[in-house]
């Protein structure tokens, strides 16, 4: 059993079909399936059921993928390593992060890190908080980004910046000529929110609170998947949010969208890391350039 055949197992497990594995490791389809067949041959067990034409894990191969990915783990660990001793000249980080910093405060921290380290690839990728928590607990990603804290014993959590936070409207709803709503009026409107689990969905919540209500309070008629989603339909007046002003910027000056007169505290950005994992040069340069908490 090579780490070869290991890695062409996991893909074809993640994409449960044949071609588009090879395609992920730009292999072709034959040399996957012969991966497959010498890996299910030399053990005598199937690990794949053909149905059609795609492909699903059997009981077997489902416990088999829990080992293969600790195996790569631990190999991708030991490479790290080995790259640590080259002093940065060539080496790769994974991040992963929530969507408002992911898109919009983290690309300008990724551009000047490559400007000075030209030999580290970075890759990110971009989910809701409870997913970059997870990415970082599996090993998925070396360092995760996220907005608002969670509670999770094997990640440490250290803030790193703040992010404004504003009450926003379309141009056309009744509130945008106000100073602000009154209680009584954000009980009766039509709320956008994200979807749970997201850090935006929490401060949401949190964002309201401070302002005496409670999430079963208000009428939430729309829960989208990311922060352009809701920002679009705000801005086409189906109702009021709460959003990071990161977001927001653009349409607030094109006057698109109106914040309104309300107070809300900010909320911080914070990097995870796993307690358990080697901590890389890589990610110490990154960590470094980061440095104290910053306006957003």
């Amino acid at each position: 059993m090579t780490l070869e055949q290991l890695r062409i197992f996991v893909a074809v497990a993640e994409q449960e079909h044949m071609t588009r594995a090879a395609e992920t490791l730009h292999l072709t389809q034959s040399a996957t399936s012969a991966a497959i067949a010498a890996l299910e041959e030399r053990h005598a067990v199937r690990l794949f059921d053909r149905v059609g034409r795609n492909i699903k894990l059997t009981t077997a191969g489902k416990l088999f993928l829990i080992e293969a990915r600790a195996v790569l783990s631990r190999a991708s660990a030991a490479e790290v390593m080995l790259a640590d001793l080259a002093g940065l000249k060539r080496g790769s980080l994974s991040l992963a992060a929530s969507q408002t910093v992911g898109n919009y405060w983290l690309p300008q921290l990724m551009h000047r890190y490559r400007s000075r380290y030209p030999g580290i690839t970075l890759d990110l990728k971009i989910g809701n908080t409870e997913q970059v928590a997870g990415w970082i607990q599996d090993g998925s990603a070396d360092l995760g980004f996220i907005e608002g804290a969670i509670d999770e014993p094997t990640l440490s959590m250290r803030a790193i910046a703040e992010d404004e936070l504003a009450l926003v409207v379309g141009a056309s709803h009744p509130w945008a000529a106000k100073r602000a709503p009154k209680r009584d009026e954000m009980k009766a409107a039509s709320w956008v929110a994200r979807e749970k689990g997201s850090g935006t969905r929490h401060v949401f919540e949190t964002a309201l609170a401070e302002l005496g209500l409670a999430a079963g309070d208000i009428n939430i008629v729309l829960e989208l998947p990311s922060n352009e989603a809701v920002r679009g339909a705000v801005i086409a007046g189906a109702g009021a949010t709460v959003m990071s002003r990161l977001v927001a910027e653009n349409t607030l000056k094109s006057g698109a969208l109106a914040a309104l007169k309300v107070p809300l505290p900010p909320r911080s950005f914070f990097l995870l890391r796993h307690k358990e994992r080697h901590v890389t040069q890589a990610e110490r340069e990154l960590e470094n350039m980061i440095g104290k908490p910053n306006r957003a």
